[in-house]
């Protein structure tokens, strides 16, 4: 036999040993505890979401899956953190949908593009919250104390691309708003220090604020919406012209990187879609006041692009956009 033939043979027994191997670590998968990054502080609407639709996950897989808080940079500090991690599966990212919005506003080239989504849970409903002791009982009383003192009225802010940016810059479109925004890590501090009297009122998912509602800790001025939803006003009867960029929200997802092994991929996708089956975990959304969705793959990856081309070229209406959404192949809805 030829040095030839002898190579040739040494390879393919090698690489036929590795793909056992493989196919091997994909049946036994998982084979451990997994890492759960959440982008987001504690007590935020993403974190509320993924700590509620965790546990029903780890009865599916039978592994425990460590969450941990990564908040920071509009959400690209766990992005960035989850995309250097192994691509074996054991490393899932609990994402909201501010990452879309990085490339355009030049915090990050990395966007959803580049993971694969594993499920969108759910989308959220967006309410314009205000602390309790405030005189005012509508959004139309916010704006009128805004335009009569501005720079005086403090709204909480998660950053460039966070949900109070989005709104607001929509919002200031068609009417004044002239606020003084004060970041925070996270709509669940900016929602702490709301209580605290620290800033005036926010802007934030339905899932972060609805409980401190019923209990009185802060009042709903109104829904991103052009109809009212549980007794509170939309956001339309004090700014009708921000109905062109309805319907708009948060969405919550889960994501691995794109090329974690197949196997393990549709593994995660199964024991994901069963916890948002489950109807414990869709009775506390509802009442959060959140639409599931619990869809993935290319039904997931449609709603996607949908999602940014949308918001991206928004902001680009707006003079938000740091980059142009054409320049990154971003079409125009």
């Amino acid at each position: 036999m030829t040095t030839f033939f002898k190579t040739l043979r040494t390879v393919l027994a090698v690489g036929g040993i590795a793909a056992a191997a493989s196919a091997a670590l994909a049946q036994g998968y998982p084979a451990r505890e997994l890492s759960g990054v959440i982008q987001w502080g504690a007590g935020g609407a993403t974190d509320v979401v993924s700590r509620a639709i965790t546990p029903h996950v780890e009865e599916a897989l039978g592994k425990k899956i460590v969450l941990q808080n990564k908040p920071g940079g509009v959400g690209a500090i766990a992005t960035n953190f989850v995309n250097q991690q192994p691509s074996d599966g054991y490393t899932v990212l609990y994402g909201a949908e501010n990452p879309q919005l990085h490339p355009v506003l030049g915090i990050s080239e990395l966007d959803y593009s580049k993971f694969y989504p594993v499920t969108i849970i759910a989308r959220g409903v967006v309410l314009v919250v205000a602390n309790k002791d405030k005189p005012w009982k509508s959004m139309k009383d916010l704006l009128a104390e805004a335009q009569a003192n501005p720079g005086k009225i403090k709204m909480g802010s998660t950053g460039s691309g966070g949900l109070p940016f989005s709104v607001s810059s929509m919002i200031g479109t068609v009417a004044k708003m002239p606020v003084t925004a004060v970041p925070f890590d996270g709509d669940g501090p900016g929602v702490t220090a709301l209580q605290g009297g620290h800033i005036d009122f926010m802007i934030v998912g339905a899932g972060a604020a609805a409980e401190h509602i019923k209990a009185g800790r802060l009042k709903a001025l109104a829904v991103l919406g052009t109809e009212a939803r549980d007794g509170v006003p939309p956001i339309t009867d004090a700014v009708p012209g921000i109905a062109k960029y309805l319907p708009w929200g948060p969405f919550y997802g889960v994501f691995v990187k794109r090329d974690v092994p197949e196997d393990a991929r549709n593994k995660l996708v199964a024991a994901y879609k069963k916890a948002g089956d489950n109807a414990q975990f869709k009775e506390l959304m509802a009442a959060r006041g959140n639409v599931m969705m619990n869809i993935s793959g290319a039904e997931a990856e449609a709603f996607l692009k949908k999602w940014q081309s949308v918001t991206a070229w928004t902001y680009q209406e707006v003079g938000a956009a740091k980059k142009s959404p054409a320049d990154l192949g971003i079409p125009k809805p």
